[in-house]
């Protein structure tokens, strides 16, 4: 097990390298001066050549990425340009917000979605799996930002119970984490019903139902272990897509987050946030992945093995 574990983390190493060397080449070559965009419109040229040479701008690419590089080892990810500040500072606590939102809309979906589809599969082909499946398929197709907004009109303008905006309190959170999480539930119960469909026919199935088990310990004690796996791939994939893509969903809810950060980093031409940001979301992202594979191997001793 030790083993399996160690081999799946250095097949992480390559891919941080190629997201740090994409990343940075992306930036720099990337239409737009930075330095500009620091010193204003109205800049003269010198101004801006002078600025240029503080930010390090004026050395050659390989300069560049190699002292990048160095920097990020000894964990400095530099400072901002648009604000001077240290981008790791302003980071973490975006981050740590992204991060409870994701997390709390992963548990409602995945609540939503596993129950949602374990009904599906219990009956199957009847109203409430029609009417289900619909309901997910409307979750899938409807825009995140279309949902936060009506959400935001009817709980927070019409019957005022929850703030329509801003963090500090747990109901702040309550109208974003339910408007990320609804839109990954339709994913997650399609997956769950697809692959309890592909269990609940099979012999050992029938044979605990011979045995009289409850319908509600077939389905979820024993059928839905070994339909797993592909529902853990969706939650894996969800969360890391929601780290990376909650930005609709944060600029809606003037959520301070990680990837509203990034898109306004963007507009600025601020390259130290746009890379750590970046390079944090990457590595949460696989990191998510890795942790999903280690519970295949929990899951399913088979695959460990192989």
């Amino acid at each position: 097990m030790v083993q399996y574990i160690v081999r799946r983390f250095l097949n992480l190493i390559p891919v941080w390298v190629g997201v740090l060397v994409i990343t940075f080449l992306i930036m720099h070559l990337t239409p737009g001066d930075p330095a500009r965009m620091v010193a204003g419109a109205d800049a003269a040229p010198e101004t801006v050549l002078e600025i240029r040479a503080q930010l390090g701008l004026d050395q050659p690419l390989l300069v560049q990425f190699t002292r990048y590089v160095g920097n990020v080892l000894r964990g400095d990810f530099g400072r901002s340009y648009h604000t001077g500040e240290p981008v790791l500072s302003e980071i973490s606590w975006r981050y740590r917000n992204t991060g409870l939102l994701s997390v709390v809309s992963l548990c409602v979906a995945t609540l939503i979605g596993v129950t949602a589809g374990g009904l599906a599969a219990r009956y199957p082909y009847s109203l409430l799996d029609n009417v289900s499946m619909v309901i997910a398929l409307i979750g899938i197709s409807t825009p995140v930002f279309w949902l936060g907004l009506i959400l935001m009109y009817v709980f927070g303008v019409q019957l005022g119970w929850l703030p329509t905006g801003g963090s500090g309190t747990w109901l702040h959170l309550i109208l974003p984490s339910v408007t990320l999480g609804l839109a990954m539930a339709g994913i997650i119960a399609r997956m769950t019903r697809s692959s309890l469909l592909e269990v609940i026919y099979l012999d050992y199935i029938r044979t605990a139902r011979a045995y009289g088990f409850a319908d509600n310990v077939v389905v979820y004690k024993y059928a839905l272990r070994n339909a797993i796996l592909p529902v853990l791939t969706i939650v894996g994939l969800q969360l890391g897509y929601s780290l990376a893509g909650a930005v609709l969903t944060e600029t809606v809810f003037a959520w301070p987050g990680l990837g509203r950060l990034i898109v306004n980093s963007i507009f600025n031409r601020d390259y130290p946030m746009i890379q750590a940001g970046l390079l944090w979301v990457s590595v949460t992202f696989t990191l998510v992945n890795f942790a999903v594979d280690i519970l295949y191997s929990l899951a399913d001793p088979r695959i460990r093995y192989d």
